[in-house]
């Protein structure tokens, strides 16, 4: 297994979770705020500390591409290894609960999950679940023994060690691709971009399901050349078959810039939809950008409406017309 820590001869304990590598003195936290030196080992204060739980749609993660219209029995924790001042979930993101009520025990997840209808599995989500990797790890294990599939909604600022392990627990990853610029990383998530880069390259060559999620912010990150540079290198480094998905931002956290205008998306949508198979457009009050379109013919295949999909012209996620694979994990749910 991997090592996630490091003692140093002054006393402090590097932490070798993300790339800050955090130089951790006794009694304090790294970055993330739930990593601590208690004076031997870095503990993780927040194991089987929950800050919510609930059965979603897998679209909700989003990921579209992952036995579409099903359910997955989602699970998350507090803190996170970036400060984005625009994060959507900062209550458990930026806040840290270090007094739980109860610990919840691993089983007790896969219990939950197994008991949930039409549910095939667990997403780590809602807060950073890189930081969280001791206890996924001891959920992630017995989960797919009871077969339940496993995935993570990420940022993907990982070591490449931790990475390592987590492609041995988890099937599929939503990373959160803030920017296509370093600049953003470093004044906006105090994090880098090339960390993400290469764990998106690492993951995509792993075999495991693999979708990105850019969240559009005007005045930040909403030029039409970074949207380029961006579809063109998933296509040339990932593979034109990665879905997209990409959000519209509204006024969040410290964040007051005026939301995405849904044209702007639009414009951003038809750009990527030059480089890539799988473009889809998310937090918008249409349906627009919604549906997947075999590359191959053009014939939809999957219609959805919010979180409800209606799978058209697929016999076991390939196109009834001209039997391209558009799934490669499929079973015929509907939502």
């Amino acid at each position: 297994m991997q090592k996630v820590d490091r003692k140093l001869e002054d006393g402090r304990i590097e932490c070798l979770v993300c790339p800050h590598n955090c130089k951790i003195k006794e009694g304090k936290t790294g970055i993330c705020g739930v990593r601590k030196n208690n004076g031997d080992k870095i503990e993780l204060l927040t194991y089987g500390v929950i800050s919510g739980m609930a059965l979603d749609p897998i679209e909700k993660k989003p990921l579209y591409h992952f036995y579409p219209g099903s359910w997955i029995f989602s699970v998350g924790s507090w803190g996170c290894n970036m400060k984005c001042d625009f994060c959507q979930n900062f209550h458990i993101s930026q806040n840290i609960e270090l007094q739980p009520s109860r610990v919840v025990q691993p089983q007790e997840i896969i219990d939950s999950a197994l008991n949930a209808k039409n549910n095939i599995g667990i997403a780590f989500t809602y807060n950073e679940p890189v930081i969280w990797f001791e206890y996924i790890r001891d959920v992630a294990i017995p989960a797919r023994r009871s077969g339940l599939k496993t995935a993570m909604v990420t940022n993907g600022f990982v070591n490449e060690g931790i990475l390592l392990e987590y492609l041995q627990l988890i099937d599929a990853f939503n990373v959160d691709l803030k920017s296509f610029n370093n600049n953003f990383y470093n004044t906006i998530s105090g994090a880098e971009l090339e960390p993400v880069k290469r764990s998106l390259k690492t993951i995509a060559r792993s075999g495991r399901h693999l979708e990105i999620t850019t969240l559009i912010i005007p005045g930040l990150n909403d030029s039409i050349s970074e949207m380029e540079s961006q579809a063109r290198w998933i296509s040339d480094e990932l593979g034109k078959d990665v879905p997209l998905h990409l959000s519209r931002y509204f006024p969040m956290f410290k964040r007051t810039t005026p939301a995405t205008l849904q044209d702007e998306l639009r414009k951003f949508h038809e750009i990527a939809q030059k480089h890539l198979y799988y473009v889809y457009m998310g937090n918008v009050a249409s349906d627009q950008g919604q549906d997947t379109r075999c590359p191959g013919c053009g014939v939809i295949i999957t219609r959805r409406s919010g979180y409800h999909s209606e799978h058209l012209n697929t016999i076991d996620g390939r196109c009834t017309s001209c039997n391209a694979e558009i799934y490669r994990y499929f079973t015929s749910f509907s939502s």
